[in-house]
């Protein structure tokens, strides 16, 4: 049943089906509560579409568990390296909304672009032919027959379908010939193309993609602005228009492999051709600006809109809050950032008795005695990237409502109303590491199974511990320096790991596993590491964030950071870590000597005196 919803959903998605045909569809999927098969990057997945996993992704098969991995679809015939999978919406956070592509390898031969017939169609707008090798065409026309869209998280304001790749090839070869063609004014600075690109398409008929401003990319530590989008038609058509900028142009014709490329101060709106497929690319050029700064301001308004984005999947009307914050936000690079309405959206959130309001920038704690900073700042990171803890993630744990208000002068006597108590405690992670018994002699380990059976205690071979020393060591390279770890379906923290200083809070994190190397023989008798069976799976949750800003007033802990300040590095990472046991030797471990082939171990007997004689 599993594999028949999985391709039907690639057969439907195709297209044709009667809304009869998908309605009984959706029920079939509605009715299915199967639980994941594999975890990737910490996020639960299926490979067929059930209640609970509807969002599909499409990722590496070489990074789901060899175990499953034939069961996830290959639907693109010309990536087969992708295999698409089923991820819970309720699970994604800002780093895994969008699905980003590796496609550099479809453009081998993207190589001797040439911009041409350069015409000026209002100002700071500019309309190019592209002239290109035929391969590299057929590569950019091939894109949209790959079958990778999948509808776009802000679909109530934009129509089509999307699907985002990475190619540094495209972007050079675009960058060499951009390089060449723009006006002398716009070369000043020119660093490059951006390399990731949109891929988007429209069908006669589909809704517009609403008036907006492109946010421009940003970044401050190498001081990279982009100035110009870039747009790439790869079919042509006509519209009413098929590209307005208002104040500007308005572009009714458009010719196969037409580049547009357009000041990111103009408002746009995008409309699908009346006569057939629109398929266009959208990058940027970027600029090397070395006066660009952070604004605070601009930071903490595009982190309240990447948070109510994963919140709407709960409270849908936050989406248009969203919205408008990330409206606000592009036009702040340009005008300055303009005031907002004077109510703004607050999420209270109760998490395991603990209340706290957060909008994504501000998470404010109630003040008492039972909740440490550590706890706020570990709920804080839980909640921005949606941990997962157990099989639910952190967002889906949580009771929430939305408030609109006025300021923020309520927040302290509101949650003083609710108190609070403690949800992540404390946790000695060296409990997870039991020391392991001395070594005896008499327990060494023998030469087969059959002779195995004379009262061996693996607890006290000495080649047992060393491998279950060894195993120790590389799982502590993972657990020790997590500042939060997930047990079973509860969080704990290492308080040690947040280390408070002024009025910051410090995450510490790894910086790089250490490498344990484990050494195997190759007879047919019992191996040490034969013993070392798994106690428990501990969840690692490892970040590198900014410190994090507090400040104490009126009984509430405030608490405020900026995952989008450039000059600091910030990643996520949550991985399933096994903590060793030794166990006892068993009946069942006589299977090995059973199955024991006289001849074979002849043949290791010669190769190992060939290799003594070496």
């Amino acid at each position: 049943m599993s594999t028949g919803l999985r391709d039907r959903f690639f057969a439907l998605s195709s297209g044709g089906a009667s809304e009869e045909e998908a309605a009984r569809y959706r029920a079939e999927v509605d009715a299915n509560h199967a639980g994941p098969a594999a975890v990737i990057d910490g996020l639960s997945v299926s490979w067929h579409p059930t209640a609970r996993f509807k969002s599909v992704r499409f990722v590496d098969a070489e990074r789901i568990d060899a175990a499953v991995r034939d069961s996830f679809a290959r639907p693109s015939e010309a990536a087969p390296y992708l295999a698409a999978v089923f991820a819970d919406p309720l699970e994604l956070s800002f780093r895994t909304f969008e699905n980003i592509l590796p496609l550099d390898h479809l453009f081998a031969d993207a190589a001797d672009f040439e911009l041409t017939g350069r015409e000026e169609v209002a100002e700071g707008a500019y309309t190019f032919s592209l002239r290109l090798p035929d391969p590299a065409r057929a590569a950019l026309e091939g894109l949209d027959a790959l079958g990778l869209y999948v509808p776009p998280l802000n679909a109530a304001s934009r129509g089509g379908d999307r699907f985002i790749f990475h190619s540094a090839l495209l972007a050079e070869a675009l960058t060499g010939a951009a390089a060449e063609a723009l006006p002398e004014p716009l070369r000043d600075g020119f660093s490059h193309v951006n390399p990731v690109f949109r891929c988007n398409r429209f069908e006669p008929g589909d809704a517009n993609f609403h008036r907006h401003l492109d946010t421009p990319y940003y970044d401050g530590a190498r001081g990279h602005v982009s100035r110009y989008t870039l747009l790439l038609y790869l079919t042509g058509g006509s519209g009413d228009p098929v590209l307005d900028l208002s104040g500007g142009a308005a572009l009714t014709e458009i010719a196969p492999f037409t580049c547009v490329l357009f000041d990111q101060r103009y408002e746009h709106e995008g409309a699908p051709y009346r006569d057939g497929r629109k398929v266009f690319l959208r990058t940027e050029l970027v600029f090397t600006d070395p006066g660009t700064g952070h604004d605070p301001e601009i930071g903490a308004l595009f982190s309240k809109a990447c948070y109510l984005t994963g919140e709407s999947v709960f409270a849908p009307e936050l989406a248009r809050h969203a919205d408008d914050y990330y409206d606000r936000v592009a036009r702040a690079h340009w005008n300055g950032l303009a005031p907002g309405a004077a109510r703004e959206p607050f999420v209270h959130k109760r998490f395991q008795g603990v209340d706290f309001v957060a909008n994504g920038y501000d998470f404010w704690f109630p003040r008492s005695g039972e909740l440490s900073l550590a706890e706020c700042a570990a709920i804080t990171l839980m909640d921005y990237f949606n941990c997962r803890i157990g099989e639910t993630s952190f967002r889906a744990r949580c009771d929430s409502e939305v408030i609109e208000a006025e300021g923020t002068d309520w927040i302290p006597g509101f949650l003083r109303e609710r108190g609070g108590g403690s949800a992540v405690p404390p946790f000695d992670k060296s409990l997870l590491f039991p020391e392991p018994e001395r070594p005896v002699a008499d327990a060494e380990m023998p030469c087969c199974a059959f002779h195995g059976m004379d009262g061996m205690d693996t607890t006290r071979s000495e080649e047992v511990i060393d491998c279950y020393t060894d195993e120790q060591e590389e799982a502590k390279a993972e657990v020790m320096p997590a500042p939060i770890l997930v047990l079973g379906e509860e969080a704990v923290l290492d308080p040690d790991r947040f280390v408070v200083q002024g009025n910051r809070i410090h995450v510490l994190g790894k910086q790089a596993l250490a490498p344990v190397n484990f050494a195997a023989c190759q007879g047919p008798g019992l191996e040490p590491g034969d013993f070392i069976d798994t106690a428990t799976t501990v969840g690692a949750v490892d970040l590198l964030v900014p410190p994090i800003l507090f400040a104490e007033s009126d009984g509430c802990y405030h608490l405020r950071f900026d995952f989008f300040r450039n000059s600091w590095t910030v990643a996520h990472e949550q991985s399933a870590v096994p903590i060793p046991v030794i166990r006892p030797l068993e009946l069942s471990d006589l299977d090995l000597y059973e199955d024991y082939d006289e001849d074979e171990d002849e043949d290791y007997d010669e190769e190992e005196d060939e290799e003594d004689e070496e």
